[in-house]
């Protein structure tokens, strides 16, 4: 990409159950617009889009998330032309509802990664030719139940269908005397008998010296001070990294998207450690800018060795409350009768609208992220405050709109001063020059 100027946009979970009017909702020709100007426009599919053409995960990603396959073309209605669909939600209908869902993109010639037919389809880079740039896009998720992970083929066995998976550890550092109450304690619980049985008749390994697993919650090491340290799994960033290196090879840039829920502490807005490590490592392989999303809330953005991570945009549209079906399984975790309907299913989620994500703050304000590159490069990143209606009533709930408010970017720049990210304010959008 020589001499020429790209520009790329970016939005966080699109969580979309409700289709858009002919004529648009109020607001909705500004968000297009501002997104339309720009060559590469990128959006997260937390769906699965299909009409029962999959069966119902015995687990959900929180809202079993299905809609019908005509809403991908409203959100082609918005300009998007570049999309993640590796996220906690591409399980929620099982291995037919990964497969029905990456029909209905690929009918309608929709450009996206995360997800495959087995592991390396999944894991593999799309690609989106512009007059610009060639771009890759790389998608991975690190919030998601076993059962959606891709597998991979062997020589004699074909692999699974599923999302391209980051999986990571927990590392428990403490001190001698936790530790010794850490042994003490498995002891009593037998939390680690079937591995012990295991490890004891040679299918597993010993428990590396100086750790200690507590079952499947993590690994107690031992230390000289007490911390908990979070690690991405070794042969996830070989895979990751890999398929960098070669998008590297045959496009001018490249894009890692990855959607993480998981926190540091117990601050939600502040990620965990291994996902900053994974991050960095992206770019480290030749990642030009990595797009963070999955908590439903903004994150901080860093700059890195001169590329942008940008920790979560948080939502861009969130209709969950008005999925049109529910499973079994929805109505018997909450003890409601199954003929139950999915309103009444959400006033008891909710307790009537009173807890949860409709009434939290910074689920329903986030920005849609934009950047020039020149050179392959990117030069300034423009931040586009947005507002999700978190008074607005169910029904119209969840739409975006353009704000301009200033106090959103404000909150954007705390959340980015520690990484030492300056963020100008001027006239309602945020700007980072590089």
């Amino acid at each position: 990409m020589e001499n020429k100027t790209l520009k790329v946009i970016a939005t966080g979970d699109m969580f979309i159950t409700r289709r858009i009017p002919q004529e648009g909702y109020e607001g909705f020709e500004q968000v297009r617009d501002c997104i339309m100007e720009h060559d590469v426009k990128f959006s997260n599919l937390e769906m699965t889009f299909h009409r029962q053409e999959g069966y119902p995960a015995a687990v959900s990603g929180g809202t079993w998330a299905m809609m019908e396959p005509e809403a991908l073309d409203d959100v082609k209605r918005f300009g998007f032309n570049l999309y993640n669909t590796a996220n906690n939600h591409s399980g929620d209908y099982g291995q037919e509802g990964v497969m029905a869902t990456i029909r209905h993109l690929r009918e309608r010639d929709m450009v996206f990664s995360g997800t495959g037919a087995n592991l390396g389809e999944a894991s593999r880079a799309c690609y989106l030719e512009t007059r610009k740039a060639r771009v890759a896009l790389i998608s991975v998720a690190s919030s998601f139940h076993e059962s959606s992970r891709a597998g991979g083929q062997s020589h004699e066995m074909t692999g699974r269908p599923g999302l391209n998976p980051l999986r990571f550890e927990t590392r428990y550092h403490v001190d001698g005397a936790h530790y010794e109450m850490a042994e003490e304690l498995v002891k009593i619980t037998r939390v680690n008998a079937e591995e012990e049985d295991s490890i004891k008749n040679g299918y597993s390994n010993p428990f590396k010296e100086g750790t200690l697993p507590f079952g499947n919650a993590g690994v107690f090491v031992r230390d000289e001070r007490n911390w908990i340290e979070t690690v991405p799994k070794e042969e996830d960033m070989v895979r990751i990294t890999e398929e960098i290196r070669e998008a590297g090879k045959q496009a001018d840039v490249v894009f890692v998207s990855i959607h993480g829920h998981e926190f540091d502490g117990e601050d939600t807005a502040v990620p965990a450690m291994f996902l900053e490590t994974f991050s960095r490592a992206c770019i480290d392989a030749g990642a030009d800018v990595i797009i963070g999303h999955g908590p439903h809330e903004l994150r901080g953005i860093e700059i890195y060795k001169g590329k942008v991570i940008f920790y979560s945009l948080g939502n861009f549209l969130f209709e969950t409350e008005t999925v049109g079906l529910q499973p079994y399984d929805a109505y018997v975790n909450k003890k409601m009768p199954v003929d139950t309907k999915v309103g009444a299913y959400m006033d008891d989620r909710s307790k009537n609208g009173t807890v949860g994500y409709g009434v939290l703050e910074n689920i329903w304000r986030a920005v849609m992220a934009g950047w020039t590159m020149e050179d392959g490069k990117v030069t300034q990143v423009q931040l586009y405050p947005i507002s999700l209606g978190l008074h607005d009533k169910r029904p119209r709930k969840g739409e975006p709109r353009m704000t301009g408010d200033e106090k959103v970017l404000e909150y954007l720049q705390r959340l980015s001063d520690p990484y030492g990210t300056k963020i100008r304010i001027e006239g309602g959008v945020g700007y980072i020059d590089l």
